[in-house]
């Protein structure tokens, strides 16, 4: 599990085909690796990745297919800058939202407009995902995690809006982003399981209990729970 708030940037050193998947090597000056061990999680621009071998300066992982097939994963080359962030740990400030490095889809860079000394960027998405990104909810891209600041609709041609602030883009990958970039989204995974909960076929061991008989709007007012 994640935050999204960056900790670190770094390089891809090395990527090796594994007969349909991916072994890939991130170099870092930048990260701490004290804490770090064989098996643990590190967001890799927002995809969780064990890392199976560890350096002074470097950590690899493998890339599965499904996460190809998710993920910019599939386009990156050898020097491309990445965000990195270590799994939480008990004592972790949640500074962002949860995120649990699962990628959802591909989003991309539609527009850039300069907002004071912010910039707004404009982002398409797969149709399907529009629902999950309302107004002032969370997405992470490539591991970021940001705040929606208009949300994909009819007036916005199903685009949605993100303002970053200047920090945020010098201690990340955002300064790099133009018109064309595309960039691995995560939607905020409270709003998948609320889809599925609300969704989810009712069954036997599912479905609500009904109320005993004795409970009534005047009862529920004179408890406090509705007016």
């Amino acid at each position: 599990m994640f935050t999204g708030i960056v900790e670190a940037t770094g390089r891809i050193a090395a990527l090796q085909n594994k007969g349909g998947d991916l072994a890939v090597t991130i170099y870092t000056d930048t990260l701490d690796f004290s804490d770090v061990k064989l098996g643990d999680s590190i967001a890799t621009n927002g995809v969780c990745l064990t890392v199976v071998s560890l350096q002074q300066n470097t950590f690899s992982a493998d890339v599965s297919k499904e996460t190809l097939e998710l993920t910019g994963f599939a386009h990156y080359k050898m020097g491309q800058k990445v965000n990195l962030e270590k799994a939480l740990t008990p004592s972790s400030r949640l500074g962002g939202h949860l995120v649990s490095g699962h990628i959802d889809g591909i989003a991309k860079i539609v527009a850039v407009e300069q907002n004071a000394r912010a910039t707004d960027y404009w982002l398409s998405a797969p149709s399907q995902l529009l629902k999950y990104i309302p107004y002032k909810g969370s997405v992470c891209i490539d591991g970021i995690s940001l705040t929606v600041n208009a949300a994909p609709d009819e007036e916005t041609n199903n685009r949605f809006k993100l303002t970053i602030v200047p920090h945020t883009a010098e201690q990340t990958t955002i300064a790099d982003f133009e018109v064309g970039t595309s960039v691995n989204l995560e939607v905020d995974q409270l709003a998948r399981y609320l889809e599925r909960l609300i969704l989810a076929p009712k069954t036997e061991h599912n479905a609500p209990k009904s109320a005993p008989d004795n409970v009534s709007l005047d009862l529920l007012a004179q408890a406090g729970f509705i007016k």
